[in-house]
């Protein structure tokens, strides 16, 4: 297995808030002004709003929806750039898809970090469902910090982020998160926490819970490179169980201040991450206490 590194450190610098106003969005706002206060950072706000005419409506009544738009439009913006004071803020409203508006703003201004908030539910009864939320973190090529429904924020300036809890399968999509994780605890000075889960062992397994125990605890010291091991406090824990409700529990007991995963690229026909079965990322990030930093790989 090659170990994470963590060389070049992160930088966010570019940083989009996708937002549609919901109380799910506004809790994620203190955290997109830490982070883009932190790394001084340029931010794009985005809100993408259904049409305002469609061939449903009568065309006399056009110029009327459109007007309404127009000072909604600017209220809008208006509150963003309010809650953002003193952060370099552009204010992107568009119509359509959110998806195809946010690959197309991502590539545009080079994002490096995209932050949503979240309901942590399934449907389409508005943009940033859980759902949609998933279909996101899967497929944009940044990493995204999604704040969920409990999600808390810290009540301390952005450079104490105390803990940070880093979860890993080994896979390349972890591995790459890994570079994240140590960078983050390196730049903030944290407590890194590594976490591996194995499955429940069942009677005729090959290799023993305790083996695959002391093997899972050799492969997490060899995530975090030896030049990083010095700059931040580390520890290594291997936990028996379903994996995010282990990660779920272990994030309970810790209260970490920032959980990391890597998700893997999604795949089949567009849509498809929404009607999988839940999948491990989507549990954590929709219940977990604190945010949750997902890179794709």
């Amino acid at each position: 297995m090659k170990t994470a590194t963590a060389k070049v450190a992160v930088g966010f610098r570019n940083i989009l808030f996708a937002t549609d106003f919901s109380p799910a969005a506004a809790r994620a706002i203190p955290y997109v002004k830490k982070i883009a206060k932190h790394y001084d950072a340029a931010l794009v706000t985005l809100h993408v709003r259904t049409p305002v005419v469609n061939p449903m409506t009568e065309p006399a009544t056009w110029p009327t929806y459109l007007e309404a738009a127009k000072v909604q439009d600017e209220q809008h913006r208006k509150e963003l750039l309010d809650a953002f004071a003193g952060i370099p803020t552009q204010v992107l409203i568009e119509e359509g898809s959110i998806q195809t508006c946010l690959e197309e703003a991502i590539e545009e201004n080079n994002t490096d970090l995209v932050v949503i908030g979240t309901r942590g539910r399934t449907g389409v009864e508005k943009l940033l469902l859980g759902s949609v939320a998933e279909e996101i973190f899967r497929t944009v090529p940044c990493p995204v910090l999604t704040v969920g429904p409990r999600a808390f924020d810290s009540a301390g300036p952005a450079d104490q982020l105390r803990e940070i809890l880093y979860a890993t399968d080994f896979s390349a999509a972890s591995l790459k998160a890994a570079a994240y994780a140590v960078s983050l605890a390196q730049e903030f000075q944290s407590c890194l926490v590594l976490l591996h889960v194995i499955s429940p062992q069942r009677p005729g397994d090959l290799v023993s819970a305790a083996d695959l125990t002391a093997s899972s605890q050799e492969l997490l010291r060899q995530v975090v490179p030896p030049e990083a091991q010095e700059r931040c406090r580390l520890e290594y824990h291997v936990v028996e169980g379903e994996v995010a409700e282990k990660i779920l529990e272990f994030a309970s007991l810790r209260e970490p201040d920032l959980i990391v995963l890597g998700v893997r690229q999604k795949e089949g026909v567009p849509g498809a991450a929404s009607h999988l079965p839940v999948a491990t990322a989507h549990k954590v990030v929709s219940r977990a206490s604190c945010p949750v930093l997902t890179i794709r790989h």
